[in-house]
């Protein structure tokens, strides 16, 4: 079955994204899990722009609005005890409404926490992690790639984490 990319993007939006150069990274960094899922400890990683609402900062929404090419590359860390209502969205290029009503569709914490008490994963790990998707136009990653991508994955080592579960935007 084919997959369309494209179909709910306007269609002189999806002209634009189809024409992009595409850089592929090879070979694909592909490592399988050393041990059966039941043991595995997993951490998810949105790129929302998830945040706690009066414990953390926003990302930095004036920033992009200022230099519209510009994206914040920090991330915040995200306790597996969240609650819906701690849940904030700072991300100019998505639609929050959804996911203010139900973390779960970027961050399926709560899910991998059923998943956990049935069994069918070891563990879901202390911390999850929110960066906020957009990088501007080129992207720029150098901050993200040298500093906050190392900090995230040193964390995530320290937790023990065996696997991750990226949910994009």
């Amino acid at each position: 079955m084919a997959i369309d990319s494209y179909k709910w993007v306007p269609g002189s939006l999806a002209s634009y994204y189809k024409a992009l150069p595409i850089e592929k990274a090879e070979p694909i960094p592909w490592t399988p899990l050393a041990k059966p899922i039941e043991e595995c400890r997993f951490s998810l990683v949105t790129s929302a722009g998830l945040y706690l609402k009066d414990k953390q900062e926003p990302f930095d929404l004036d920033g992009e609005r200022k230099n519209p090419f510009w994206g914040d590359p920090t991330y915040r860390a995200i306790a597996r005890e969240v609650k819906q209502e701690e849940i904030g969205v700072a991300h100019l290029h998505i639609n929050s409404t959804d996911l203010e009503a139900d973390v779960n569709i970027v961050l399926p914490v709560h899910r991998f926490l059923e998943l956990e008490a049935a069994g069918e994963v070891g563990s879901l790990a202390p911390t999850s992690y929110s960066f906020m998707g957009y990088q501007g136009n080129p992207p720029k990653i150098s901050e993200w790639e040298n500093r906050y991508g190392p900090e995230v994955a040193a964390r995530m080592k320290e937790e023990g984490v065996d696997g991750v579960l990226l949910a994009p935007t």
